[in-house]
């Protein structure tokens, strides 16, 4: 699952957060999980935008395995090594996975028509089409036969791969890799005798795995993860060619919980209850999903590159002292405080509202008067033409829209709103406002905003949404829809699949201030069960990718007399919905209705093979050790290209599908008794070595390339006491310490300096000693010395 922009936003916001990882740096890891997706999609089609590359399936699976060696050798594993790949997922991630490989279809096709009218000869050998990444697809019947060999072959050839448990969960066990990891690591939690300092790495790319990885509150925990460049389409597609060549990071959420601590600092005097760090990162993830996820669209003018994020910490701080105590209970929300939250929050609706109507206003003014007589409702959130008042409850009306002049003024350019803001301007016009040549009195203007302000959010779920008129029962549902979804994602991260079929049935949010008086609803979901891998495949591909799936079924996709024929269009629209970059648009396709795709496809079930029935299946995951004891022959995958395994020395054990899903009143939820959050474990940072103060500045710190534009949390050392250079001589030289802080590493200390001298130590072996003698050596600096030394502490102060 990803949030856009999130990882970016929070590494510029925390700079610390991550390291570079270097080699003989690295701490020592009791656990290591990958979301194998990531590895796949990496191998299999490095170049995204080159319509003339091939790769073979042979070549995609060598380099998969190599890559899982050169991460399991990086990190090597004491306990545990689990590999996950995404199998079928819950409905509600399927809406997303739809949009995603219908959108990935479409600009595929139009990058090869566009070399075909450069005139380009594109290869003869089929494009590898990603989309085959999907459960029940024959290549992931392939690769999950390969991958089963291949950890076979380490298992009994690998003295490294001898120790810990490695689990593989491939994709015919159902859910999304990531989550069957979360669902193991809960599991562990619950078992007697589990270490409650365990030491956890997760390698994957989606952006949520910082609130994942939170939600378990083992303290922990790390997340690697290849460098991210950022700056536009063919920068993130631009991927080095082997594990060799590219540089990891290793994110980590011992800081990520203490730069929380300092974010919410504020509340430590104000909070009418104890101050919980705990309960505060629960409370921090729910108002991460408010700004979209892969499941539920982020709420209106909500945006990360927007600042939303700590629009949401600012009115939680304020809020939060009013209540009687947290919003999130452990993945539970208390209604009666989330909507407290959340009427909070409501203002920023119409402060956004407002901005738009005193440029409205003020663009009239200057443009002679638009409006005459009874004002219409402003441009509309698409920016098109919207319904006229008198046909907003039918479907489609245009009406008569007496601010014709000021059509599309709602996607007027950013920057310009930007600089209006900055220089006052906008404000400026809204102080004016009330005393304009209408003479109209405040009250009467105040009602007019409220009235453009109630127009303005009925246009928006007519445009959007498509009612056709919108009612107090449509707001309402509108409401529950959305908490409901909040609530069943909260539930995913806290405890695991509450419902399979659930999905949120809209492709936008309500407007904030409409999602209230839901206090005393009753959210329960049926848990149902997973689709079948075929029925997730004719759930969320496009027909272009219909080659993956069985004869029969295709039919279904491409027969214009089929029954389900309107779920593939070829042509759809997408709408940018405040984002910036196409790819994070939303996909505008068509809702499955579940019945209907399934009563469409028994018609077609007798006329699958033995072979289709058993691909459109839920299989277990499988434990492997090594055993001292011949397994016996273990046959190639790929027969001819690679050996079988003449003794197998790996034991195999099937684990049931759903074995580490555990009952909620299982669960072990906060801390565990007995973590140590006030020892250092070597390579888990902490900021607590060194006294020093915290503050928000924008420092423009470079992150990732590139200079950051938002605030940094700036770290400033507190002043120590001045020791003279023999002083420091004598505690540290010759010493093993701990440098680079926060990110420590040990280091033995050679040779101390300042701006005239430097002390270093002289070893001498003399003939007949055992020990060499040892010595310091103090030299004066020559000047350019100096000024290499002056550099060089320059940088580690900025640093």
């Amino acid at each position: 699952m990803g949030v856009p922009k999130f990882y970016r936003w929070i590494s510029e916001r925390y700079p610390c957060l991550s390291e570079v990882v270097k080699e003989f740096q690295l701490p020592e890891f009791d656990n290591l999980y990958l979301d194998m997706n990531g590895v796949v999609h990496t191998c299999s089609h490095p170049e995204d935008d080159n319509p003339h590359f091939r790769i073979t399936e042979e070549q995609i699976f060598k380099d998969i395995c190599h890559y899982i060696e050169f991460l399991f050798r990086m990190i090597k594993p004491r306990k545990v090594f689990f590999m996950a790949i995404d199998g079928v997922a819950p409905r509600a991630k399927m809406n997303q996975q739809r949009g995603r490989r219908f959108r990935s279809a479409r600009e595929a096709e139009e990058l090869i028509k566009k070399a075909q009218e450069k005139g380009e000869t594109l290869p003869t050998e089929k494009r590898f089409d990603s989309n085959c990444i999907t459960p029940g697809t024959p290549f992931m019947v392939r690769l999950q036969d390969h991958l089963k060999y291949f950890v076979v072959n380490k298992v009994t050839h690998d003295p490294l791969w001898q120790g810990p448990q490695i689990i593989l969960s491939g994709h015919e066990t159902p859910g999304e890799g990531e989550h069957k990891v979360m669902d193991f690591i809960r599991y562990s939690r619950s078992q007697p005798g589990h270490d409650p300092n365990t030491r956890h790495c997760l390698y994957g790319l989606d952006a949520d795995l910082i609130m994942l990885g939170l939600t378990s509150h083992e303290p922990h925990f790390a997340l690697l993860r290849e460098e991210v460049r950022f700056g536009g389409k063919k920068d993130r597609n631009r991927r080095p060619s082997t594990p060799e060549e590219t540089t990891f990071h290793l994110l980590h959420l011992s800081l990520m919980r203490e730069y929380l601590d300092y974010e919410f600092s504020a509340l430590k005097t104000t909070l009418p209850f104890e101050y919980d760090m705990e309960r505060i990162i629960d409370d921090w993830i729910l108002m991460g999903f408010l700004v979209g996820n892969d499941f539920i669209p982020h709420l209106p003018h909500l945006h990360i590159h927007h600042d939303a994020l700590p629009l949401l910490w600012k009115n939680y701080m304020e809020i939060l002292p009013t209540l009687d105590g947290y919003l999130n209970e452990g993945g539970r929300l208390n209604l009666r405080r989330f909507e407290k939250y959340l009427g909070g929050l409501a203002k920023f609706d119409r402060e956004q509202f407002s901005d738009q109507y005193v440029d409205m206003k003020y663009l009239e003014g200057k443009r002679g008067g638009a409006s005459q007589g009874k004002r219409g409702a402003p441009p509309s959130a698409s920016g098109g033409k919207r319904n006229g008042p008198s046909s907003q409850s039918k479907k489609g009306g245009k009406g008569n829209n007496p601010f014709a002049v000021l059509e599309g003024f709602g996607n007027m350019d950013e920057e310009y709103n930007k600089q209006g803001r900055e220089n006052g301007q906008l404000e400026a016009r809204a102080a004016s406002f009330p005393n304009n040549a209408d003479d109209t009195s405040d009250e009467d203007d105040y009602d007019t905003f409220d009235d453009e302000f109630s127009a303005h959010k009925r246009d928006y779920y007519i445009t959007k949404m498509g009612y056709e008129n919108v009612t107090p029962e449509v707001l309402r549902d509108q409401a529950y829809q959305y908490v409901r979804a909040i609530q069943w994602i909260l539930l995913y991260y806290y405890e695991g699949v509450q419902s399979w079929s659930w999905y949120y049935p809209h492709h936008y949010a309500p407007y904030i201030s409409d999602v209230r008086d839901f206090a005393g609803i009753n959210l329960t979901y049926e848990m149902s069960e997973p689709f079948k891998p075929f029925e997730q495949l004719m759930a969320v591909l496009p027909a272009a990718s219909k080659d993956f799936l069985p004869a029969p079924l295709q039919e279904l996709m491409t027969n214009e007399n089929s029954p389900v024929n309107d779920y593939y269009p070829v042509n759809f629209k997408t709408d940018l919905n405040g984002k910036q970059q196409d790819w994070e648009a939303v996909v505008l396709i068509p809702f499955i209705d579940e019945h209907r795709l399934l009563g469409a496809m028994r018609t077609k079930e007798p006329e699958l093979t033995q072979e289709e029935r058993q691909r459109n299946s839920h299989g277990p995951c499988y434990l492997y050790q090594h055993s001292p004891e011949s397994q016996g022959t273990y046959p190639s995958s790929m027969p001819g290209t690679f050996p079988d395994i003449a003794a197998s020395h790996a034991k195999v054990c099937a684990i049931p599908k759903f074995h580490f899903c555990l009952p909620p009143d299982q669960l072990c939820r906060g801390l565990m008794p007995g973590t140590k959050l006030d020892v250092y474990f070597p390579g888990f940072p902490t900021l607590k070595h060194i006294p020093h103060d915290h503050r928000l500045e924008k420092r423009g710190v470079k992150v990732f390339q590139m200079n950051s534009r938002g605030f940094n949390t700036i770290l400033k050392i507190k002043d120590l006491p001045e020791r003279s250079l023999g002083e420091i001589a004598n505690e540290l030289l010759g010493q093993t310490t701990w440098v680079g802080w926060p990110h420590l590493h040990e280091a033995k200390v050679y040779a101390v300096a300042d701006e005239k001298f430097r002390i270093e130590l002289e070893e001498q072996h003399k003939k007949g000693q055992a020990a060499p003698v040892v010595s310091w050596n103090r030299k004066e600096l020559a000047k350019h010395e100096t000024d290499v030394l002056y550099k060089d502490a320059s940088s580690i102060k900025e640093k």
